[in-house]
């Protein structure tokens, strides 16, 4: 089918209309495309953008012989999906541009971070009300990454803006399960904290939820911009729309038949097998013979996990790699699996892995004054806690693959699970990070900002580079490199313990 025979339509997100789409319409139009850019009405509720968009739908005639791809940026997937399962034979794919996946039942405020949603609730007025727009740049960034937008264009989008009625977030939206048959298309943002490989690691932990995305009939592509590319790169998101519309794409790889996913390969050293207690969401690795009290290092699993994965965290091979690895030098090596399942959980798993903390030390075979805590992944924007007020007992704060600082489409707002803040508060305390050099650049560029804070303040920080390692690279990278890396960090660690000539 060629672009000539294509009509786009173009579904705007929240506090926006048609006028966003303005350049990327005009280059699609210049490839030969028909192009409609629906306004989404005034109406109180989800039904009456489903009902703009089903009139752009219908207004396309049948006989033409024009395929229909059918783009909905933010919150405009919600009402492109609905009128798309209502008109599953006329649509020959849809877009997701830097969006959520709506599902049957859920309504679009589910995809709105929470923290922002009840401050602009709490401004409106009931179900019935309005959500007054942005304002200036800065009330933008709160919705999504601007990067890349010329201020000429934020400008106008300010002032355009239009209130948002409470209604179409609140409603549920209502599926029937048509629109499954639909092929799909994700354009992911990266500025926005998103990637390609990303989903495709999360795709790795089992999330049931994403599994779909592995169908053949899906593909992804990425821009290297914000959360408003019509804005930012609109001819380049012309393009991806018309390679979208020709079915072409990246496509995330399902689960080899018969091979473990990354995580659950087996851990780069070889470790004896030690005795291990479980003592309710925390295990404890024991070095033989323990009489105690011993120091200890507790490891703090990263995340969101899928509430439902199995093995649960302690349990996938790198956790019980370190916590024998600990324990075969002497010291007590504690897991635990805490409830970070969603980017809305940060405060919860906060609270779950200081309780396993206390458990740990209160143990009188560990030596409660002498704890390190190692954090990997997402689990990394828990250690701004400690950073901010380290306790006496605590001798070392260690980061793997940390992610730092809540990526840009997580709307976490405030300084708390932001490391970069707390590092000015840590004093003496020893931070060791271990640096991944393929490294998924949203997480990278926390990690740079985090350095860039703690030497301004004059921190006792240490990084070991590992300059071929991804992330997750225990199970992945089984190279000397790795090994060395991981010994290195864990030679640190212990150095700080009081424990020497070990690792």
């Amino acid at each position: 089918m060629t672009t000539a025979l294509t009509t786009f339509i173009l579904v705007p997100g929240v506090f926006t209309g048609p006028h966003v789409w303005e350049a990327t319409a005009a280059r699609l139009t210049a490839a030969g495309a028909e192009v409609r850019t629906p306004a989404l009405t005034g109406g109180p509720d989800l039904e009456a953008h489903i009902a703009d968009v089903l009139a752009a739908i219908d207004a396309v005639d049948p006989a033409s012989g024009r395929q229909i791809v059918l783009a909905g940026h933010d919150y405009g997937i919600h009402p492109a999906v609905g009128a798309a399962d209502r008109r599953a034979d006329r649509i020959a794919r849809i877009v997701y541009v830097d969006s959520g996946m709506p599902r049957d039942g859920v309504p679009a405020l589910a995809a709105v971070p929470d923290q922002e949603l009840s401050r602009r609730l709490a401004e409106a007025d009931g179900p019935d009300g309005e959500v007054p727009p942005p304002a200036d740049a800065a009330e933008w960034q709160r919705w999504g990454s601007t990067d890349g937008i010329p201020a000429a264009a934020l400008d106008r989008l300010t002032a355009l803006a239009t209130p948002q009625p409470v209604g179409t977030l609140v409603q549920p939206l209502r599926l029937t399960g048509a629109v499954a048959a639909v092929p799909t298309t994700g354009v992911l943002c990266t500025g926005s904290g998103t990637s390609i490989e990303m989903l495709q690691m999360l795709v790795g932990l089992g999330d049931p939820a994403l599994q779909a995305l592995t169908d053949p009939r899906t593909s992804f592509f990425e821009l290297a911009t914000g959360h408003w590319p019509m804005l930012s790169c609109p001819d380049e998101l012309a393009d991806v729309l018309i390679a979208a519309a020709g079915g072409e794409g990246h496509r995330l790889k399902p689960a080899a038949a018969g091979e473990p996913p990354t995580h659950l390969r087996p851990f780069l050293l070889d470790v004896p097998e030690v005795p291990r207690e479980r003592h309710g969401t925390v295990d404890l690795y024991l070095p033989p013979g323990t009489d105690g009290p011993l120091p200890a290092i507790v490891f703090v699993h990263g995340g969101p996990v899928p509430a439902g994965a199995q093995p649960t965290p302690r349990d996938w091979p790198t956790f019980v790699g370190y916590g024998r690895y600990a324990a075969e030098q002497g010291v007590v090596g504690a897991t635990l699996d805490h409830r970070l399942h969603d980017v809305g959980d940060y405060e919860r798993a906060a609270g779950d892995v200081a309780a396993a903390v206390e458990l740990v030390r209160a143990d009188p075979r560990v030596d409660g004054d002498r704890v390190a805590l190692w954090f990997f992944s997402g689990g990394g924007l828990l250690t701004a806690d400690w950073l901010a007020a380290p306790p006496q007992w605590l001798r070392c704060v260690a980061a793997t693959y940390p992610i730092l600082a809540p990526l840009p489409n997580w709307g976490l707002t405030g300084d708390r699970f932001r490391a970069a803040s707390a590092i000015a508060h840590a004093g003496a305390l020893p931070f060791l990070l271990t640096r991944v050099g393929l490294e998924m650049p949203e997480i990278a560029a926390t990690v740079e900002e985090f350095v860039a804070a703690a030497e301004d303040c004059g921190s006792n920080i240490e990084v070991i580079d590992a300059p071929h390692a991804h992330h997750g690279f225990e199970t992945r990278d089984v190279t000397d490199e790795s090994r060395a890396v991981v010994r290195r960090a864990m030679r640190g660690v212990l150095a700080h313990l009081g424990v020497h000539g070990a690792a």
